[in-house]
């Protein structure tokens, strides 16, 4: 026989349950205001100097977060290392991708070590923490899809994939291939991709990334996509920059851009959705380096990327 004072406690958790029932009329509520998403930027004057730390770019305040995120999916962050110094890292994610901005040193893990330099590329599955070493003062640009798994309530039970190194010399070799093929494309860059994820060909299972050069002289035409681009920007003379809008007119051209100037070292973020041209001015060539979501929406085939021709 069930006591009274469990019953009531049952029925108490039920009526606790049922209360949280909400209804929405379906017009009103299918397509609802959501957090903005703006261009933001974050400049190399963050880790110009200081003591050995992680500088995150954090925005969850506008975004509606209650975790650390810099777009939904991501988390996007300087580190800088003081010679001498390490830091170690303890991210619950399942994709890592660091671009080491300047300086030399190592990143230790169950897996391995791995020796970078300024330039280098890498990406660590979800690794239970990772040390971080510098030889000389050094500076790494380190994004991960950390708000994704804090969205979903989950953390990593498995790693997808091994640790990846892309170093400066093959980055601009494969891109020197490229451009030998002749420019005249709406871009002209490698994609950097996993052998594990033959289907979406990208960085990580959510992680895409382009080394993309944009040659002194040159506007690369609008274009658009539903993944949020996080653009670092690894080398631009003057006068090098993006034009962000919404919208553009009969002759592909934006309307009432948002300009988001090009400094090496720093970064922006593009809007999804939003249509984007690349122009350089300069009298040099440049190089940016963007990461994105896109090998989760890629995933989902809701990339919807288009350019004007």
């Amino acid at each position: 026989m069930i006591e009274r004072p469990a019953i009531e406690q049952r029925q108490q958790v039920a009526q606790q349950w049922e209360a949280q029932a909400e209804f929405k009329e379906y017009m009103s509520a299918v397509n609802p205001p959501m957090p903005k998403i703006g261009v933001e930027c974050f400049p190399n004057s963050l880790y110009a100097e200081g003591a050995t730390r992680v500088i995150p770019f954090d925005l969850s305040s506008q975004l509606k977060s209650n975790y650390p995120c810099t777009t939904p999916n991501l988390m996007a962050n300087f580190i800088r290392i003081c010679e001498g110094s390490s830091l170690r890292t303890d991210e619950k994610a399942t994709s890592q991708m660091f671009y080491v901005i300047h300086g030399k040193g190592r990143t230790q893990m169950q897996q391995g070590t791995i020796e970078w330099k300024q330039g280098d590329l890498f990406t660590l599955p979800a690794v239970p923490d990772a040390l971080h070493s510098a030889t000389e003062d050094a500076a790494l640009y380190w994004v991960s899809d950390a708000p994704l798994l804090n969205y979903l309530g989950v953390i990593p039970s498995e790693q997808r994939f091994t640790p990846v190194l892309y170093t400066k010399e093959r980055l601009e070799k494969e891109l020197a291939d490229v451009r030998a093929q002749g420019e005249g494309r709406n871009r002209t860059g490698i994609l950097l991709s996993n052998p594990n994820f033959p289907l979406t060909m990208t960085l990580t299972h959510t992680l895409w990334s382009l080394y993309n050069v944009l040659p002194k002289g040159i506007v690369q035409k609008p274009h658009r996509h539903n993944s949020i681009a996080i653009d670092y920007c690894v080398s631009a003379g003057n006068n090098t920059y993006t034009m962000i809008g919404k919208e553009i007119d009969d002759q592909g051209q934006i309307i009432d851009p948002i300009k988001a100037q090009w400094v090496a070292g720093s970064v922006f973020i593009t809007p999804p959705g939003w249509w984007h041209s690349h122009h350089n001015e300069s009298d040099e060539d440049a190089i940016v380096l963007p990461i994105q979501d896109a090998g989760l929406i890629m995933n989902m085939q809701i990339l919807d990327f288009h350019h004007v021709k």
